[in-house]
């Protein structure tokens, strides 16, 4: 099996209690593609980790793939799919035929907004635990809370907060500095602060150019750098570029509004949060 890729760890105040190491968190890149999955590419996929819950933030085509090379699939608590366009979700149907194979009957739990579950053709079997969720629903999820808003698309659309609970921190209270955000798709009209202060990971999609800018429901590199900087965001991670643009030019142009550099999703790139 080939190494592990290498980790982006988080600032270096990792807010830690003195004498005891922090629980493993971290995020890991299944698949970034925007709209349609470029060579070698997928879609929209992410997995997080704090070391006892694992939760799955789409799965895009491609996505199964990739996760079953980094975690036995049956170890998942949940998915959360962002909305019915296909290149977020479509692959829970190949995860839906693992489970009904691998599953030993225990559901997977499925978070998603309303409509997308129409198009899936197993929602209604067995090995899938559907629930549609509306903005500003809170949800736990094992040692993980998500906490969802809607974005500015086309079709329903939810961002995510995911928080990680210490064992000092009740869960009504949780750390801020184990906060990360992803804003799946949604133009400028919609803003990462709406999820709350305190996010030390942004993963922002930034499809395109500012000379695309108002053509799609979909932001920039600028736009993305914008939002993150007066947002307050710790670091700011892009993800969602079509194939068919520049990444170098995506992300100088979000580190110039952002003010400081960025980070690219790449598949199996891994960034502890």
């Amino acid at each position: 099996m080939a190494a592990p890729p290498p980790t982006d760890s988080a600032d270096p105040d990792d807010h830690a209690t003195e004498g005891r190491a922090p629980a493993p968190r971290t995020l890991t890149i299944l698949g970034c593609d925007g709209s349609y999955a470029g060579p070698g590419g997928a879609g929209s996929g992410y997995l997080v980790e704090d070391g006892t819950t694992a939760v799955v933030l789409d799965l895009g085509p491609g996505t199964f793939s990739h996760l079953q090379q980094v975690i036995d699939p049956g170890e998942v608590d949940a998915v959360f799919l962002s909305h019915e366009h296909p290149d977020h979700w479509s692959d829970l149907e190949s995860f839906a035929v693992w489970l009904l194979h691998h599953s030993g009957g225990r559901p997977l739990a499925v978070h998603a907004p309303p409509g997308l579950r129409k198009y899936c053709y197993f929602a209604e079997r067995s090995v899938l635990e559907w629930h549609e969720r509306e903005p500003s629903d809170v949800v736990p999820a094992g040692s993980l809370t998500l906490r969802f808003v809607a974005t500015d698309h086309g079709p329903p659309t939810l961002s995510v907060r995911v928080d990680s609970q210490t064992g000092e921190t009740p869960p009504e209270a949780p750390d801020p500095a184990r906060a990360i955000a992803f804003s799946a798709d949604s133009g400028f009209d919609w803003s990462v602060e709406e999820l709350g202060s305190g996010i030390g990971t942004f993963l922002c999609e930034a499809t395109f150019l500012r000379d695309n800018e108002g053509k799609f429901h979909h932001m920039s590199g600028r736009q993305a750098g914008t939002m993150a900087r007066e947002a307050g965001v710790g670091r700011l991670v892009l993800t969602h570029r079509l194939p068919t643009v520049a990444a170098d030019a995506v992300a100088a142009e979000a580190e110039e509004h952002f003010g400081r550099p960025v980070h690219q999703a790449e598949i199996g790139r891994v960034f502890e949060w």
